[in-house]
């Protein structure tokens, strides 16, 4: 899948649930967090449409699952340092990139494309996890919920990533609604992976394009970013 003509295109990632399928690892720390406080485990199909907004939202959507009330401030910092412990601890341990992401990452990256991740993974686990996976050197920027003003679906999230403002050959490539709402707040487009981790079904998301496997991608990707081309 060769291109050519992506000298100045900058496309950044969304991480899990786009890039890797983290949720078996993400299950195995939420539940580690969440059991103590006498919560059932979570089921890794449910897991995967909840995350997406960050640790502390999937243990709060967590508790709302099990129709407990929402925990204390405190309590929720307690969750939290669980999960952020036992996950840090095998952070690669289950996670793999999905079928066929890393040939249009080569692909892209041979082209000229600059390629960065936008994630609302925190960037202290995010490189971690990269550096497991040996994929850290496919992009300029690994780019955090804390490592920007403010995370996704802000704009200065999506432009921190790309290293500026977006024009016409930015995109966001991502799974769930914060990462469509980053790109259209930074006016870049949009392509969603339909079997990623969403709470929304993708069709009513608002993307520019939706593909649903990775072998799709370079000619939506090429659709959108004037003058790009598939050899």
């Amino acid at each position: 899948m060769p291109f050519h003509n992506l000298s100045g295109a900058r496309i950044a990632f969304d991480l899990d649930g786009t890039l890797v399928d983290t949720a078996p690892d993400l299950v195995r720390a939420l539940n580690a967090a969440i059991t103590p406080a006498g919560l059932d485990p979570v089921p890794l199909a449910a897991v995967r449409a909840m995350v997406g907004r960050g640790a502390r939202a999937l243990i709060l959507r967590a508790y709302e699952r099990a129709g407990r009330a929402e925990p204390s401030a405190d309590e929720t910092a307690t969750r939290l340092e669980r999960f952020l412990d036992v996950y840090a601890d095998g952070v690669a341990d289950l996670s793999r990139p999905f079928d066929g992401v890393e040939a249009v990452l080569d692909a892209l990256g041979e082209a000229g494309a600059e390629l960065s991740i936008c994630t609302n993974k925190p960037g202290w686990l995010a490189r971690p996890l990269m550096d497991a996976l040996n994929m850290s050197d496919r992009f300029v920027r690994i780019v955090g919920a804390d490592d920007a003003p403010e995370k996704k679906p802000a704009a200065i999230h999506l432009e921190t990533a790309l290293g500026g403002p977006a024009d016409g050959r930015a995109m966001l490539i991502g799974d769930s609604e914060p990462d469509v709402g980053a790109a259209r707040a930074a006016r870049a487009h949009s392509l969603i992976f339909t079997d990623g981790y969403s709470e929304k079904p993708a069709d009513a998301l608002g993307a520019d394009r939706l593909f649903k496997h990775w072998r799709e991608a370079p000619g939506l990707i090429a659709e959108l970013i004037p003058n790009a081309e598939i050899c």
